[in-house]
């Protein structure tokens, strides 16, 4: 039962992969309509993802998934085979049967009920563009394969005289695996039983001439096998039995006419053809046995995973063409090699801490394995944390739906574009960054983007854009959410802010911090509450999750123009580089990231206001200078003194500061250790780590420490360039 159950899991697994290239191919297919150059191949993959779920579900008899998958595809082989040429309604038609198929796989995974009305008003959509006779098919049509079968038993006709049906159709099939066909666990036994199924069918092998039944090996091929079959079904059903072993063999199929269908040979240049009676027994190669067969009992062929076929190099001869591999592996498994990671991070620390202490100078050979050691963990922990990694790619694909959803909602027409989808963050993120992007999707188009009317009177274009985009950058990641609607009216947010008591009437904001009024708890600017929006959660929903990441989240909007919501996140959750300083005979780390360059500056670059603060002058730019002593209570407040040391601190709001610590120790790797479930949000401090030796050092949030100095008077003069 458990070994039914893990094939089941797999399927599920596959199908998530299937899923995600149906909804990359429609997209792709959907960017072409407009000018009708729908690559074929992209059509293709489209429907192949689609037979093959239709194929893997009915092996469990998931039927209310098998009948719409079947459906579905019906149409999109109309497109495939030139009949039908999809235009922006019925690509909306087919993405909404995607999103219906992801429900349905939903459903079926989690054996919970699904709604059937919803899955027959698509199907009679669909089959508005299928062909005649498939709307003529209902579900007591189907009967098994294979078995005549009539109501009226005593009219019954055995005459052996009596005619084959006027319109059969046959097919002249002929495979030669190639070794890597049945170097995937393939037998053509299943594909035999495949064709099987679909008529009455005559199968001759023919072997290599110089080539010995004894003495052929079982990796390799020697065999071609020649299968004739009649049957009522069109070419590329024959070409779907097939469709998973597609490039691991050379097929060749060719129609006959009923006027051709006559006894002869197959093949007359076979080399003594052994003719098998497939309806009755089938002899695969591998086994001596024939196997006894009835139509009746004829299992669906099972479906291996396509690998490329070595293709013949400039010589002629077969150049080995090595796919990537890849195994799927529980992610507690990785949880745990993270977690032992980082615990050697730690004791390499404590044994450089050891070394230290012992006076052992950098010339011995402690030294310089411990150098290695350092080195070597470095590695270590770079290709663990690689395998957490992921493309941004399937989470920028579920808000593919979330757009369809909320413009069909709004009434408004919306373009979704997205880039930077190969983008590779830590799993974890990903999983805890759906609900935050759901949010900011949402409020793009609800808030955010004008209705038609009202975009056609600003002289913008009736459809909206939604643009959701992913870069790396200095060490972290950074996903933008933007539109190009109205941008945020500040008047009006200020102004509900006020009748909210979220600020006083008298208090003179900048733009930005108008902006960031929208995160505030129980804000909103929706008139009535609705499925979308109102009930004033949302937002800080919004900023309290991705703070959860050790990320920020701001905010750029030109009234008239737009708005963009940027996020910046870590690339992991578990190691990060650090600066370790000293700050009133505290260690402390400073991330890395967020650090523009260290200075002691002269006393002539130190200049006091009358407000008693202090800035620097920096290439010509007078920056704020913050005392992290002070602001985190270790001592009053301070001026900066020639004996200590300045770090220049970019934050993600593009604003600069400097802060001043007492002395720099190093730079190393540290083990995040966060404090958020048993302190609380602790202000200018975003976790904790152990050091070598065994001490714990908070680990500075740098734009907690901004916003803690936010009411300064200093505000930078100009957007600061980083040193030359």
């Amino acid at each position: 039962m458990s070994g039914t159950n893990d094939i089941r899991d797999t399927f599920f697994l596959e199908c998530e992969d299937l899923l995600e290239a149906l909804e990359e191919g429609l997209q792709e297919a959907n960017e072409h309509i407009a000018d009708g150059a729908i690559d074929s191949e992209t059509i293709n993959a489209v429907f192949r993802a689609v037979h093959s779920i239709k194929g893997g579900a009915g092996a469990f008899a998931l039927n209310d998934l098998v009948h719409f998958a079947h459906t579905f595809e019906t149409v999109l082989d109309e497109v495939r085979s030139g009949a039908l040429m999809p235009d922006a309604e019925i690509m909306d038609l087919f993405f909404r049967s995607s999103d219906r198929l992801v429900d349905l796989v939903a459903a079926a995974r989690d054996e919970t009920p699904v709604d059937l009305s919803e899955n027959q008003v698509l199907e009679a959509e669909l089959k508005k563009y299928a062909p005649d006779e498939e709307e003529e098919v209902e579900a007591d049509d189907f009967q098994p394969m294979g078995l005549d079968f009539s109501m009226d038993l005593p009219d019954l006709d055995f005459d052996d005289d009596a005619p084959a049906p006027a319109k059969a159709i046959g097919f002249e099939i002929s495979v030669r695996p190639h070794d890597a066909f049945y170097a995937c666990g393939n037998d053509i036994v299943h594909l035999l039983r495949g064709l099987s199924e679909l008529g009455e069918t005559t199968v001759a092998v023919e072997t290599d001439a110089h080539a010995d039944f004894d003495e052929i090996a079982p990796e390799k091929s020697a065999a071609t096998w020649s299968v004739r079959l009649i049957t009522e079904e069109s070419e590329h059903v024959i070409y779907d039995v097939f469709d998973f072993v597609d490039g691991i063999c050379d097929l060749k199929v060719d129609p006959i006419h009923e006027e051709t269908m006559e006894d002869e040979p197959i093949s007359d240049e076979a080399a003594d053809p052994v003719e098998l009676e497939v309806v009755q027994k089938i002899e695969s190669p591998a086994e001596e046995a024939p196997v006894e067969v009835k139509k009746s009992e004829v299992p669906a062929p099972v479906k291996a995973a396509p690998v490329e076929a070595a293709k013949p190099d400039a010589g002629g001869k077969a150049a080995a063409k090595t796919s990537r591999a890849t195994i799927r592996v529980d992610l507690e498994r990785v949880d745990r090699l993270i977690n032992v990671v980082g615990e050697l991070v730690i004791n390499q620390a404590m044994l450089s801490q050891c070394v230290k202490e012992a006076g052992i100078t950098g010339s011995t050979d402690i030294s310089s394995g411990l150098d290695e050691f350092k080195q070597l963990s470095r590695e270590i922990q770079e290709s663990v944390m690689a395998i957490r990694a992921q493309p941004v790619k399937s989470l920028f694909q579920r808000m593919s739906r979330i757009v369809r959803e909320v413009a069909s909602a709004t009434g408004k027409r919306v373009r979704l574009v997205t880039t930077g989808e190969s983008t590779e963050v830590d799993k974890t993120v990903i999983e805890r960054l759906a609900d935050p992007l759901t949010h900011m999707i949402r409020n793009a188009i609800d808030h955010g983007l004008e209705s038609s009317d009202a975009r056609t009177s600003a002289g913008k274009v009736e459809t909206g854009t939604v643009t959701l985009s992913a870069a790396h950058r200095s060490g972290r990641v950074l996903i933008e959410i933007s539109d190009d609607g109205a941008g945020i009216n500040r008047e009006r947010v200020l102004q509900i802010a006020i009748d909210k008591g979220l600020v006083d009437a008298n208090a003179e904001l900048s733009d930005t911090e108008i902006d960031n009024l929208i995160f505030a708890p129980g804000f909103s600017t929706a008139g009535e509450i609705s499925d979308l929006s109102g009930r004033g959660v949302g937002m800080d929903v919004v900023k309290s999750s991705i703070q959860s990441l050790g990320g920020k989240v701001s905010i750029n909007s030109i009234p008239g123009k737009g708005s963009t919501f940027t996020i910046s996140l870590p690339l992991t959750l578990a190691v990060m580089e650090g600066m370790v300083v000293e700050v009133t005979g505290q260690t402390m780390i400073v991330p890395l990231t967020a650090i523009v360059e260290t200075l002691r500056p002269e006393d002539k670059d130190i200049h006091h206001l009358g407000t008693g603060e202090q800035v620097v002058s920096v290439r010509g730019v007078f920056i704020p200078i913050f005392d992290l002593g002070s602001i985190l209570g270790y001592r009053t407040t301070k001026s900066y003194s020639s004996n200590q040391v300045l770090l220049l601190i970019s934050t993600d709001e593009e604003q600069t500061y400097a802060l001043t610590v007492d002395s720099i120790f190093d730079q190393r790797q540290v083990v995040i250790k966060g404090l958020s479930e048993n302190y609380g949000e602790l202000p200018g401090i975003a976790a904790a780590t152990i050091l070598g030796d065994g001490r714990i050092a908070l680990i500075i949030d740098t734009d907690g420490i901004y916003g803690m100095n936010s009411h300064s008077a200093i505000k930078t003069q100009q957007p600061w360039i980083g040193a030359a």
